[in-house]
C-alpha cells in the first residue's frame, strides 16, 4: 500500500466526531486473494439448482430482516442518517434481496425461429463482480449490485466507502450467518485508489458496479475499457423540481423541503434546482418558507430529528464553499459544536449560470429560479450535465407528458419526487451515468447471452 494511505480506516460518527471504530484497510493484495476465493465460490454456485439459490436469497432477506433494527443503529453511527431512514434503507436490502430471488428461476433465454434447426438462447453468469458503493446511502445501494448479481448466479466483492464500511462488513456476516457460501460474498474495506482501483483493473472481475462521483466514474470506465470490462456507472446529479403555476402550489410546496433535504442533501435525485412559473413564484416561496425555516435539525438518532448531519469535515467544507456572502435567502437552523452540521438552505437571485445553480452541491442547498413558459421551463431544466431524476408539478396531464418527453433524465416523477423503487429501472443520462439498475431486467445485466444452434437437418451423406 501506498504510504500516503493508512493501514486503517477511521470511522467517524458525523454528528459528534467521535471514532466510533477502526477497520483495516484492504491492500491490492487482499483484493487478489478475493478474487481466488470468490472465482471458486462462484462455480459451486452457479452449480446449484436455481430454486436452491432463490431460497438461499430469501434466507439472507429473512437474516437481515431479524437484524433490521440493528443494522439501522449503525448506519446511524457510521453515516449521521436519521433513524427513520436509516430503517428504511436496512429494510430496502431486506426487500431488494427478496425481489431478486423472484428472478432467479425466471432468468430465461428465448427460442428463435431458424430453418434447419433449433435455436436457443442462454444467459449465463458473468462470474466475478466488483461493487463499489458510496457513503450516501451505504446499505442501499450495495444491495443494488450485489443483489441481482449473486441472484444470477455471480459472486460479489463489494469496497464500501472509506467512511461507510459498518453495515457492509455486518451484511457479510448476515450472509454467512444465512447459509450463502464462503467466498461468495466479500467485503473489502479500503482506499478508492487502492482496493477500488485493484478490483477495477483485476482480470478476475467480470464488471464493475460504481455509484459515486462523475469524475470518477470516469476513471472507472477509463480503467475498465482496458480490459474491456462491463461498467454499470450511477452518478451525479442536478435534478430540476418544475413547478407550473396551475399546479397545486400547496402540495408542491409542502413537498419541496425534503426533496433536497433529505439525507441532509447527500442525494443524486435531489432536487435541487427549484423552477417555478414567475407567476407562482411569489406566492410559492411565501408557502416554501416555513416548511425550510421548521426543519429539524439534530440528533439523527432521536425519531424526531428530520435532518442529521454531513458525513465529514470534508464534505462540510465542500458544501460552505458553495454559499458565498453574496447570496440571500431561506435558512433553517442547525446544532453548534461537534458534528458536521449546515443548515437547510434555499438560495434565491441566483445567476442560473452561477456555481451553486449549475454543480452537484450534495448538500442541503438549493436554488429557486422563475421561468416565464413551459419551453423556458424545459431549456432551464436541461441546462446542465447531469440528467438522472426531477419533478414536475402540473394539473395538465398534456403538460405532464410533453415535459417528461422533453426533460432529459432517467428518472421523473409528476405530482411527486419519487425516484427509486426497486422494482422500477434507475440510471441516468448524459454525466449522471451508463446503464440501468434495479427493477425487472436487473439480473441480465449481470449475464452474458450465449446462443445456441441444434441443427435438425443431421450430418451431409
Amino acid at each position: 500500500m501506498s504510504a500516503e494511505y493508512t493501514l486503517d480506516l477511521d470511522v467517524l460518527n458525523p454528528a459528534t466526531e467521535e471514532v466510533v471504530a477502526t477497520v483495516p484497510a484492504a491492500t491490492a493484495a487482499d483484493v487478489d486473494t478475493a478474487v481466488v476465493h470468490a472465482t471458486k465460490a462462484q462455480v459451486r454456485w452457479a452449480a446449484l439448482a436455481p430454486g436452491d439459490r432463490a431460497r438461499l436469497l430469501r434466507r439472507f432477506a429473512v437474516t437481515v430482516d431479524e437484524h433490521l433494527e440493528e443494522l439501522a443503529r449503525l448506519e446511524v453511527r457510521e453515516a449521521g442518517h436519521t433513524i427513520g431512514n436509516a430503517r428504511w434503507e436496512a429494510g430496502n436490502v431486506r426487500d431488494l434481496l427478496d425481489y431478486a430471488a423472484g428472478g432467479v428461476e425466471r432468468l430465461t433465454g428465448r427460442q428463435i425461429p431458424v430453418p434447419g434447426g433449433l435455436d436457443v438462447t442462454i444467459l449465463e453468469p458473468l462470474g466475478v463482480v466488483g461493487v463499489i458503493a458510496p457513503w450516501n446511502f451505504p446499505m442501499p445501494i450495495a444491495a443494488w449490485g450485489t443483489a441481482p448479481a449473486l441472484a444470477a448466479g455471480n459472486a460479489v466483492i463489494l469496497k464500501p466507502a472509506e467512511t461507510t464500511p459498518l453495515t457492509a462488513l455486518r451484511l457479510a456476516e448476515l450472509a454467512l450467518e444465512a447459509g450463502l457460501p464462503e467466498g461468495l460474498f466479500q467485503v473489502l474495506p479500503g482506499h478508492g485508489p487502492v482496493a477500488g482501483n485493484a478490483l477495477v483493473e483485476h482480470p478476475g472481475v467480470a464488471k464493475i458496479v460504481f455509484t459515486g462521483s462523475t469524475a470518477v466514474g470516469k476513471q472507472v470506465l477509463a480503467k475498465g475499457s482496458a480490459l474491456l470490462k462491463r461498467v454499470t456507472l450511477e452518478l451525479g446529479g442536478k435534478s430540476p423540481n418544475i413547478v407550473f403555476a396551475d399546479a397545486d402550489l400547496e402540495a408542491a410546496a409542502a413537498a419541496a423541503p425534503m426533496a433536497f433535504l433529505d439525507n441532509s442533501g447527500q442525494d443524486c435525485c435531489a432536487r435541487t434546482r427549484i423552477l417555478v412559473q414567475r407567476s407562482a413564484y411569489d406566492r410559492f416561496l411565501d408557502l416554501l418558507a416555513p416548511g425550510i425555516e421548521s426543519v429539524r435539525v439534530g440528533d439523527p438518532a432521536d425519531e424526531q430529528t428530520q435532518m442529521g448531519p454531513l458525513i465529514s469535515k470534508v464534505q462540510l467544507e465542500r458544501v460552505r464553499s458553495y454559499v458565498t456572502d453574496d447570496l440571500h435567502g431561506i435558512r433553517g437552523k442547525a446544532p453548534e459544536g461537534p458534528g458536521f452540521w449546515f443548515p437547510p438552505t434555499l438560495l434565491t437571485g441566483v445567476d442560473p449560470h452561477a456555481r451553486v445553480a449549475v454543480e452537484e452541491v450534495f448538500g442541503p442547498v438549493a436554488v429557486v429560479l422563475p421561468f416565464e413558459d413551459e419551453a423556458e421551463a424545459v431549456a432551464l431544466a436541461n441546462a446542465t450535465d447531469y440528467g438522472l431524476a426531477g419533478s414536475i408539478w402540473t394539473r395538465d396531464v398534456g403538460r405532464a407528458l410533453r415535459v417528461s418527453q422533453a426533460v432529459r433524465a432517467g428518472n421523473l416523477s409528476v405530482n411527486s419526487h419519487s425516484s427509486v423503487r426497486y422494482w422500477t429501472p434507475f440510471g441516468g443520462f448524459k454525466q449522471s451515468g451508463l446503464g440501468r439498475e434495479l427493477g425487472p431486467d436487473a439480473l441480465t445485466a449481470f449475464t452474458e447471452t450465449k446462443n445456441v444452434f441444434i441443427s435438425t437437418e443431421g450430418p451431409a451423406q
